[in-house]
């Protein structure tokens, strides 16, 4: 009978809790903040490529182009005191002038920064002049200019010696996300591709 006993009373006892799995660390990729890379003055790249490459504009704004890239160098303009220029036609509908672009990105640099800066206020005045609407937008850490007007939006702005614009045909990008994604591309003109 003590056998019995001792039997059931090893059933009623409760079982002791399992141990917890081991912990294991959890990885976590880094956010594309962590690689972004800052915008600098960066010397004039000989290709749109190098500017913003057509993979990484259909990432910004969230569709493959299907239309051509077309090029335009533009030469020093001494009595604005620029020193090179750079204008990227994207998404050139096939068998179109360039000036069928919906998005275009320039760089243009000058003399100096003074020379820069003066150069975007001079072209953010005559688009207000043309009815066209300026606001201060921050890119990254430095001012920029958004510009509407009835057929575009503009982002102009300069780093250094550097300008930047990006423009796009009003529609082409949803109007509620376009200050965002002319920013992105803006901040991508203005930083080197690596390993270039």
């Amino acid at each position: 009978m003590g056998l019995v006993v001792t039997a059931l009373s090893a059933c009623a006892r409760e079982k002791p809790p399992a141990a917890p799995p081991p912990q294991i660390p959890t990885i976590v990729a880094p956010t594309s903040a962590s690689k972004i890379r800052p915008m600098v003055d960066r010397p004039m790249p000989e290709d749109c490529e190098l500017i913003v490459p057509v993979e990484r504009v259909n990432e910004l704004i969230g569709r493959k182009m299907e239309g051509e890239l077309k090029m335009i160098v533009g030469i020093p303009e001494p009595s604005i005191a620029r020193t090179a220029k750079i204008d990227c036609y994207h998404d050139v509908p096939k068998g179109k002038n360039f000036a069928e672009s919906p998005l275009i990105i320039g760089l243009a640099t000058y003399a100096d920064e003074a020379s820069a800066k003066e150069r975007v206020a001079e072209s953010v005045e005559a688009e207000k002049k043309e009815g066209g609407q300026a606001t201060e937008v921050e890119v990254t850490k430095h001012k920029a200019q958004l510009v509407t007007t009835g057929a575009e939006r503009l982002l102009i702005g300069s780093l250094g010696k550097t300008t930047y614009v990006v423009r796009t045909k009003a529609g082409y990008l949803p109007e509620d996300k376009v200050k965002d994604m002319l920013t992105a591309l803006a901040v991508q003109s203005m930083t080197p591709i690596e390993d270039a």
